[in-house]
């Protein structure tokens, strides 16, 4: 799957935008590709001369590669229900929660993390997941969260 393809499923954009491309994917998983680089804007505070990659931030990547799965579910529930139909673009994934989350491993830049996803439940429009984030194929973090979709109006600039 392509940066643009990515863009389309999901609204996040540099500098959020955490996957750089989909190894894999079927109806209930996904697999994502994303390096660090030594100009990520959370290098310079965490922490200065000794660069990792926050936690919150590995758990984002699998948020999106999340988001990823669930537009890609939707948008195949829609064309099933009507042909002509699209997901409806002021959709916006949101997480609701996260559990069990472990920290394992430590990312630097320069690493290529592969995210995985896992699609467990889905509870009317709660889908369940978990999430893995390896390095070097070593576990660095691990989560159980939920996500939901939400209508949100899309937003006007402010004068």
């Amino acid at each position: 799957m392509s940066m643009r393809e990515i863009e389309a499923a999901i609204p996040h954009r540099p500098p959020m935008l955490l996957l750089d491309r989909i190894l894999q994917r079927d109806e209930n998983s996904i697999r994502c590709e994303k390096r660090f680089f030594d100009d990520e804007f959370f290098f310079q505070g965490h922490f200065p001369g000794q660069p990792i990659v926050p936690g919150v931030i590995q758990c984002e990547c699998c948020l999106q590669a999340g988001a990823v799965l669930l537009h890609q579910r939707l948008a195949a529930q829609v064309s099933a229900d009507d042909e002509s139909a699209a997901p409806s673009e002021n959709l916006v994934p949101v997480a609701t929660r996260m559990d069990s989350v472990k920290f394992k491993a430590m990312v630097r830049p320069g690493d290529v993390v592969e995210i995985s996803v896992e699609l467990k439940d889905q509870v009317s429009n709660a889908f369940f997941m978990t999430g893995k984030v390896k390095v070097n194929g070593k576990l660095a973090t691990r989560l159980d969260f939920a996500c939901s979709v939400a209508s949100v109006p899309k937003s006007t600039p402010s004068p």
